[in-house]
């Protein structure tokens, strides 16, 4: 291996090792706030609250008003159409 290629080498080990380090610890706290959510919804649960139903409303609080709207008139239109009218 010559000089230049060792040169390569050893730069692109030390970006790769930085990249490599930055990304555990990235997943390390991505498990703590992955923990720190099942915990939340452990207790949302224990206090009686439907966590399917909890989970949906946070979905649907990440959508844009008019995207709200409009999936919720589809679902309406759906339901009517299959005979599940929702009053």
């Amino acid at each position: 291996m010559n000089q230049e290629t060792k040169i390569f080498s050893q730069t692109l080990g030390d970006q790769l090792g930085k990249f490599i380090q930055r990304i555990e610890a990235l997943e390390e706290e991505k498990a703590g706030i992955m923990a720190a959510l099942k915990e939340v919804f452990q207790e949302a649960k224990g206090e009686g609250v439907d966590i399917r139903a909890l989970k949906e409303l946070l979905k649907l609080r990440k959508l844009e008003q008019l995207d709200l709207q409009e999936q919720q008139s589809t679902l309406k239109q759906y339901l009517s159409a299959v005979g599940m009218s929702a009053n």
